[in-house]
């Protein structure tokens, strides 16, 4: 269990540097509390992380993680966030994070 959440830590805090406004907060309203606020207060960003910078990152901060499991710990936001929620995160992100969420989008 404690892997599972120090996981979600690490994508809560990258991908909360890259969300702003109604979008982050709606999030985090739907974490636990804990999770919440390492979303509210993320890493700071110095430019948009690409889907593959963005899964090269979580993996090199997760302890013993691929970046194929970096993946699937990232695809799990979409399940928390929902398919409205999700279109809105994704509006604030560069290309392809909807395939790194497992809702391809149209082109």
């Amino acid at each position: 269990m404690e892997e599972a959440e120090r996981s979600s830590r690490v994508v809560l805090a990258l991908l909360g540097a890259h969300l702003v406004g109604e979008v982050r907060s709606e999030l985090a309203a739907r974490l636990p509390e804990t999770l919440a606020l390492v979303l509210l207060n993320p890493l700071q960003a110095h430019e948009p992380l690409v889907p593959e910078g963005f899964v090269r990152e979580t993996a090199a901060w997760i302890e013993g993680a691929t970046e194929q499991t970096a993946a699937w710990e990232v695809s799990a936001v979409a399940d928390i966030a929902g398919d409205d929620l999700l279109n809105r995160i994704l509006l604030q992100l560069p290309a392809g994070y909807d395939l790194l969420f497992g809702r391809p989008q149209p082109a």
